[in-house]
């Protein structure tokens, strides 16, 4: 018999050859890097322009749901057949990237990343979705948003292909809603620490913000500090070159000396204004241009799907795609744009983060300057982290807890309370100008309302106490446990092989209750385990209440922001309770990189 051909380190180099030929694309895709104001293909260092289209179906720019009675979305990942059928059309308008506004992170993403991945297409997401995001007009970073935050996290993590997320989109949009900008900025910092305690790919988290009179505080406020804490990019919803518009009425010029200078990414994160149709897209060639290629990253064009709205690309009726005018108006402009490109290795930036806008509380004319205009947020400190362990750490020690489901009562019970004990609310109410955040305004309405229930119940005495705990059959007594040893997130809620696989070890209670302080105005850690762990926490002893942080892109108020009072709660979140769980179970079959 003759001898083999092939020596040992030829059979090794091609046995390796074919474990990486037989690696899904969306894992050898190069992931992309952050330097300066640039974005980079990490294999080469080569600069990466955005040639980008917003790929979602049903909602609306500002990320809400057309019909505001129907809080449901389409996720754009989930469909293989939607996604077979629109990947060739976004490569026919040189897409390389594409915005989805809303994913669902308990479906599988696996085939549209590949497909997207084959197309050389990477993703940039909202971290939110309609019914759960910070709202301005009543703005609350919490454990439930938390939870919803790190799991898109987690469900994106795997493919290289994600470019990162947004932390919010348009979120403060007037003087007077600024305040909201704390709460957002918090969770910016906390994702960007889950990214990092998971060992993720690179991925930025960023935000979009709106084209209005406090865009430059905006710019400045999320750039601002400490790195750790501020954006990693910088998204611009920009609507302003209408028709045959120039570099110097559109803005653009304005926009673009303004940045000159900001130390990360800048990109339009939607453009295409409609006012005349079809839209010819003029604004392409300067975009990706000399003048302005330098400092801005390029864009994703609004929209992909025709809506009523009649921004759409194409119109798509079943399977049946038929490209619009403006489609063909795009193509033909992505087809003649070439971007001088700069090399990660000869670029060398030497910016800073932006000073912090200062906190003006009256509010100015509409045509004052905008450095006299209302800003309501403090640079620091933040909002604190949420921490799913030390709210459930608190119930397991109070002896007065709600038990009632229905939120429409909350607000009753919070207001009486917080007015007859003085100090009862310390913990959970929030001065959002003075940067005073009690810790457990981050737990869940039902949670906070029991931590206020138990204060309440503890500054009686008497004959008066015997009744203190019951507020008409809406709360009731229990027995406490000491808080010592690890607590272990009320693991009879897992299933037996789920327990032994995460293996949970969620930090002491001990050691939580004394940073929090008796009257949760300490300060904690963030959690530790990734956000399936952390679910078990957060659903554990937190009953059903849901967040006020409805529709974080709301419609806005004449009134300021809720900056200074006691917890307020619209309807809209008590359903995350059930998401929670939903993501609990479905977290098992997550894969963590």
């Amino acid at each position: 018999m003759r001898g083999s051909r092939f020596s040992g380190a030829t059979i090794a180099a091609l046995s390796a050859a074919s474990a990486v030929a037989q690696q899904p694309s969306w894992q050898t895709i190069p992931s992309l890097a952050i330097k300066g104001q640039h974005f980079f293909y990490s294999n080469n260092g080569s600069e990466f322009y955005m040639r980008g289209v917003a790929y979602q179906q049903g909602l609306s720019s500002n990320g809400t749901v057309g019909d505001s009675d129907n809080t449901q979305y389409i996720d754009p990942l989930s469909n293989a057949d939607n996604c077979r059928r629109d990947v060739p059309y976004l490569t026919q308008l040189r897409t390389n990237v594409i915005r989805t506004y809303a994913i669902d992170p308990t479906q599988n993403h696996d085939d549209c990343m590949q497909m997207l991945a084959d197309a050389g297409i990477y993703v940039v997401s909202d971290l939110s979705e309609p019914n759960q995001s910070i709202n301005r007009d009543d703005p609350n970073w919490n454990v439930l948003l938390y939870q919803r935050y790190t799991s898109v996290i987690d469900s994106l993590s795997k493919y290289n292909n994600v470019l990162g997320f947004f932390a919010g989109n348009e979120v403060s949009n007037s003087p007077n809603t600024t305040a909201a900008s704390a709460f957002v900025k918090a969770a910016v910092r906390d994702s960007k620490t889950y990214i990092r305690s998971q060992n993720y790919h690179p991925m930025g988290v960023g935000y979009a913000t709106y084209d209005g009179p406090i865009r430059d505080q905006l710019a400045e406020y999320f750039n601002c500090g400490d790195p750790a804490e501020a954006i990693d990019f910088w998204g611009y919803n920009v609507y302003s070159w209408c028709g045959d518009s120039t570099f110097e009425e559109s803005g653009y010029q304005e926009r673009t000396r303004f940045f000159q200078d900001y130390s990360v990414p800048i990109f339009f994160a939607e453009y295409g204004c409609n006012q005349v149709e079809p839209r010819d897209f003029g604004d392409v060639p300067v975009l990706f241009g000399p003048r302005m290629e330098e400092i801005w990253s390029g864009g994703i064009v609004y929209e992909y799907f025709q809506e009523a709205n009649e921004f759409g690309l194409v119109s798509v009726d079943g399977n049946n795609v038929s490209p619009l005018a403006d489609f063909t108006h795009l193509s033909s402009r992505m087809a003649s744009v070439s971007p001088s490109s700069t090399n990660s290795d000869s670029y060398n930036p030497t910016f800073s983060p932006t000073n912090c806008p200062s906190v003006v509380t009256s509010a100015a004319p509409s045509t004052a300057d905008a450095s006299e205009q209302q800003w309501l947020a403090p640079a620091t400190p933040l909002p604190p982290s949420p921490n799913p362990e030390l709210c459930s750490c608190e119930m397991s020690q109070l002896q007065c807890v709600s038990t009632s489901d229905n939120q429409d009562t909350y607000q009753d019970d919070f207001n009486y309370i917080c007015g007859q004990v003085r100090g009862a609310c310390a913990g959970i109410n929030t001065n959002i100008t003075t940067g005073s955040y009690g810790v457990y305004g981050m737990c869940s309405p039902q949670q906070q309302l029991s931590f206020a229930m138990n204060k309440y119940y503890q500054a009686q005495s008497g004959q008066a106490k015997s009744s203190a705990c019951d507020f008409s059959g809406r709360a009731s007594l229990r027995s406490t446990s000491s808080p010592t040893g690890t607590y272990q997130a009320h693991a009879w809620l897992m299933p037996v092989r789920m327990r032994q696989a995460n293996n949970l070890r969620l930090g002491s209670c001990v050691s939580l209750l004394q940073a929090a302080g008796t009257n949760g105005a300490g300060n904690v850690p963030q959690p530790s385990g990734n956000s399936s762990q952390q679910s078990a926490a957060a659903g554990g002893s937190g009953g059903s209440g849901g967040s006020g942080s409805q529709g974080g892109s709301g419609s806005s108020s004449s009134a300021a922001a809720n900056i200074i009072g006691i917890p307020s709660f619209d309807t809209g979140l008590l359903q995350m309770f059930g998401y929670v769980l939903v993501a609990f179970v479905s977290g098992a079959g997550m894969i963590l990189l």
